[in-house]
C-alpha cells in the first residue's frame, strides 16, 4: 500500500490517532483538503458536512485526551453511499423528486460505524435507484473513474470506490444487490465486501416509506485495505430491532493464517458470461501466485449447479425485488412487453418483464429453487474455503448514458456484448446469499486495475476477508491511481 497519509488503511489511520501521531482534527483537515483539490474532476463526493464533522473531530481529540477511545475507527474520516440515511443529510438515491429528502434518522449500518468512532463527513454518488454499473443522475451529475476520467467507476457504489481510490476518504460503505459493492471495487482497484444476506441490517439504507428489507440486497464495507473490511464488518454486523431481544450473531473466525492454509477452487469462465482475455489472464496470474504461495488450488471443481438456471433464477428474483418501485402504469407496460416477448424469449428484457409482473406463486416456486441451490453450495464449501471467480466481464468501461441500461453494450474480446450479461458474476453468489470479497488482482497491460471475487460459505464472511488479507500481505493489494499525490 502507498505510504502517503491519505492512502493508508483506516486501521493505520486509527492507530495514528490513538498514538497521537496525528489528531482527528488534522486528519479530517487532510481529507477535506483532498476533496477540495481532487473532487472537482471526479465528482465522487456530492455532499459534505464540514462543520458537523469538525465538531465531532474536536470531540474525538478531547475524548482521547481523557483516555477515552470510542472504538476501532476512532478519528477516521468516513464517507457513505448517498443511499444511506444519515440524520441531517439528503438521501435521494439519485431521484430528482427526492432532492430535498433530508432525514432526521440514520441507517443502522451508518450509525454503527459512527459509534465505532468514525467521523462522518461526506456522501458519495450513485446512479438513479442504484440501478446501474455507472454512477450518474440528474441530481448530482456523473462520477468519473480515478484511473481514467472517460471510464465508469462502477455502480451503484461508484462514488464510494472512486473516493477511496483517489484518497478522498478514510473508509466507506456501500450496498449490493447486483454487484454494487463488488464491481466498483473491481473497477477502481479497492476492496469491498458483500456480506452474507442478513448479517448486517439494511434498515435505513432506503427510500422514504420503505421498512422491509429487500430480497438479495445487502450493505457492506469498502476500503483500501482488507484489514479494514473485518473491522467495519465487526462494527456493522449483528441483529436489528426486534431480533436483538433474543438473537446473537457470532460470525465464525477464519482459522487460516496464510495463503498456504486455503483450499481454493477456481472458476474463471462460464457460458453465461464471456470474460475479457486480458482480465482472465490477470486472474490466472493471481491463481499461479496462489499456488506458488502454497495454497491448494483446483480449477476443475465447481458447485454442482446448472449455472444457466441459477442465472435465470437470479435475474427473476432480482427484478422481482426491485419491481416494488414501479408505478401502476409501468407494471402495465411490462405486462405488454412480457406478452409480446413470448414464453421462450430468454433475453434480459423478457426476463425482466416477466419478473416485474410475476405472481406470488411463481415467486415462491423460484424461491424454493433458490434454496435448493443453497444446499448445493453448502455441500461444496465443506471441501473448499474459497471459490475464486471474476467480479465482472472486463475492466472499467467508457461512460455511456444513452437509452436504457439493458440496451447498452460493452466491448469484451473485441465484440460488443450487452452490459447486462456480466450480471451473471453478481448473481453467482448473490442469489444464494453467500459472502463475497473483492480485492485488487493487479493492473492489466492497459494500466487499468481489476479485481478477484472470493466467495465463501454461508456466514463465512471472515474466511473470504481473511483470504483477501492474505493476498494483500503475500501478493499485493491497493495501488494508487496516478495523478492524485
Amino acid at each position: 500500500m502507498p505510504s502517503s497519509l491519505h492512502y493508508k488503511g483506516a486501521h493505520e489511520l486509527a492507530a495514528m490517532v490513538r498514538n497521537k501521531e496525528i489528531s482527528a482534527v488534522e486528519l479530517l483537515e487532510t481529507f477535506l483538503a483532498r476533496v477540495e483539490s481532487h473532487n472537482p474532476k471526479l465528482n465522487a463526493i456530492i455532499w459534505m458536512d464540514r462543520d458537523g464533522a469538525m465538531e465531532r473531530a474536536v470531540a474525538a481529540d478531547a475524548a482521547l485526551a481523557k483516555g477515552e477511545v470510542w472504538g476501532p475507527l476512532h478519528g477516521v474520516p468516513l464517507s457513505l453511499k448517498e443511499s444511506y440515511q444519515v440524520a441531517g443529510s439528503p438521501t435521494t438515491w439519485g431521484v430528482p423528486d427526492l432532492k430535498d429528502n433530508v432525514t432526521d434518522t440514520s441507517a443502522i449500518g451508518a450509525q454503527r460505524l459512527i459509534d465505532a468512532g468514525a467521523i462522518f463527513f461526506a456522501k458519495t454518488n450513485v446512479p438513479i435507484h442504484l440501478a446501474d454499473w455507472q454512477s450518474f443522475n440528474e441530481v448530482y451529475g456523473t462520477t468519473n473513474n480515478p484511473w481514467d476520467f472517460a471510464l465508469s467507476p462502477g455502480g451503484s457504489s461508484g462514488g464510494s470506490a472512486a473516493a477511496l481510490a483517489a484518497g478522498l476518504t478514510g473508509i466507506d460503505s456501500g450496498s449490493d444487490i447486483g454487484a454494487s459493492i463488488r464491481n466498483p471495487a473491481h473497477y477502481c482497484g479497492v476492496f469491498g465486501h458483500k456480506p452474507t444476506f442478513g448479517a448486517i441490517p439494511s434498515r435505513g439504507q432506503s427510500m422514504p416509506g420503505v421498512y422491509a428489507a429487500s430480497d438479495i440486497s445487502v450493505i457492506g464495507p469498502m476500503a483500501r485495505s482488507a484489514v479494514d473490511l473485518e473491522i467495519a464488518l465487526d462494527a456493522m454486523a449483528g441483529p436489528d430491532l426486534f431480533d436483538d431481544a433474543g438473537w446473537r450473531l457470532e460470525l465464525p473466525d477464519a482459522p487460516q493464517k496464510a495463503l498456504k492454509d486455503f483450499r481454493v477452487a477456481v472458476k474463471l469462465t462460464d457460458p453465461n458470461c464471456e470474460v475479457d482475455q486480458d482480465y482472465a489472464d490477470q486472474l490466472q496470474g493471481l491463481v499461479e501466485k496462489l499456488a506458488a504461495a502454497g495454497a491448494t488450488v483446483n480449477d476443475n471443481t465447481h458447485p454442482d449447479v446448472d449455472t444457466g438456471r441459477l442465472y435465470e433464477i437470479y435475474l427473476m428474483l432480482l427484478r422481482s425485488a426491485t419491481s416494488s418501485r414501479l408505478t401502476d402504469e409501468q407494471v402495465e407496460h411490462w405486462k405488454e412487453v412480457a406478452t409480446n416477448a413470448g414464453a421462450d424469449d430468454a433475453s434480459y428484457l423478457a426476463r425482466m418483464a416477466r419478473a416485474n409482473t410475476m405472481s406470488h406463486r411463481e415467486w415462491l416456486q423460484l424461491n424454493n429453487e433458490r434454496h435448493a441451490l443453497r444446499f448445493k453450495f453448502e455441500a461444496f464449501f465443506k471441501d473448499w474455503d474459497i471459490l475464486l471467480c471474476p467480479a465482472a466481464a472486463s475492466a472499467a468501461f467508457p461512460h455511456d448514458q444513452t437509452g436504457e441500461r439493458h440496451d447498452r453494450t460493452i466491448s469484451v474480446n473485441g465484440q460488443d456484448v450487452p452490459t447486462t450479461d456480466q450480471m451473471f458474476w453478481a448473481g453467482f453468489s448473490g442469489v444464494v446469499f453467500l459472502p463475497s470479497t473483492v480485492g485488487p488482482a493487479g493492473l492489466q497491460p492497459n494500466g487499468l486495475p481489476v479485481g478477484y471475487q472470493a466467495i465463501a460459505g454461508h456466514l463465512r464472511d471472515k474466511t473470504s476477508i481473511r483470504f483477501a488479507q492474505c493476498v494483500e500481505r503475500e501478493i499485493g493489494g491497493f495501488v494508487a491511481p496516478p495523478g492524485f499525490d
